[in-house]
């Protein structure tokens, strides 16, 4: 699944640069994840980072709208990564 960051971020711009696939940008009013390109860092690290590095609980989630299996997450990771 991709994941999500809900309408409580405070834009204190954490996540962005953290971001192996650069899947994460500012938006009209918070940051945004791009999810073509959020492989929840499968492929890079074991956990998401930006989850690890956000100072606000609960405020990146997995999106419900993008169910993915963590091998969905590893193609698109080779995909992004020109691996293919």
């Amino acid at each position: 699944m991709a994941l999500k960051i809900k309408s409580n971020c405070i834009n204190c711009d954490m996540c962005e640069p953290e971001c192996p696939n650069n899947a994460i940008s500012m938006g009209d009013e918070i940051y945004e994840i791009d999810p073509d390109l959020c492989t929840e860092c499968k492929g890079h690290y074991d956990a998401p980072t930006c989850q690890s590095v956000c100072p606000i609980t609960k405020c990146i989630i997995t999106d419900p709208q993008r169910v993915e299996t963590e091998e969905q997450l590893l193609d698109k990771f080779v995909i992004i990564q020109g691996l293919a």
